[in-house]
Parts: C-alpha cells; sequence; structure tokens
C-alpha cells in the first residue's frame, strides 16, 4: 500500500460518482494490494426495447411460456440469449 485512501462525505450519488471517477486508485494501492471478488447477487442493467413481431409469433411464444409455467418475456430473453451466445 502507498499511502492511506481518505474517503470524504459525499452529499449524494453524484458528488460520490465524481469523486470516483476522478480517482486514481493507482496512487494508494499495489496490483498486491488487490483480491478478487465477486458479486453473485448482482443483476444486470435491463432496458426496455419495443420490438414487431407477428401475432401468431407472440401467441405461439405465450402458449410455450404458459406450458414450461414462465413469463413469456422471461422465454423470449431465453431464445435470444441462446442465439447470441450458441456457435
Amino acid at each position: 500500500m502507498k499511502k492511506k485512501l481518505k474517503l470524504p462525505e459525499f452529499k449524494n450519488e453524484d458528488e460520490e460518482r465524481e469523486f470516483w471517477w476522478n480517482l486514481d486508485l493507482s496512487e494508494y494501492y499495489e496490483p498486491s494490494d488487490m483480491e478478487p471478488i465477486s458479486f453473485p447477487n448482482l443483476k444486470p442493467t435491463t432496458r426496455s426495447i419495443s420490438i414487431r413481431i407477428p401475432e401468431y409469433l407472440l401467441n405461439r411464444v405465450k402458449e410455450k411460456a404458459n406450458e414450461i409455467n414462465i413469463p413469456y418475456q422471461s422465454l423470449i430473453k431465453q431464445y435470444i440469449k441462446r442465439g447470441v451466445f450458441s456457435p
């Protein structure tokens, strides 16, 4: 460790965001000071989109989702993920 990092009191999230954005951690820490960390419960940011698909296809997806007892939008996301990440 090079020098001790003192955190100020933040008035709001914007102020804290600005602090971290402008901070160079290499002034305070050596690479050997770092430890791997995992955030297993962190959910990815989502964004709403609009998509036009034929009504018969949407109905079929809803039927399939109902058969396997999951929300149809979750099933659509699974299909998209499978299509994007499969070789």
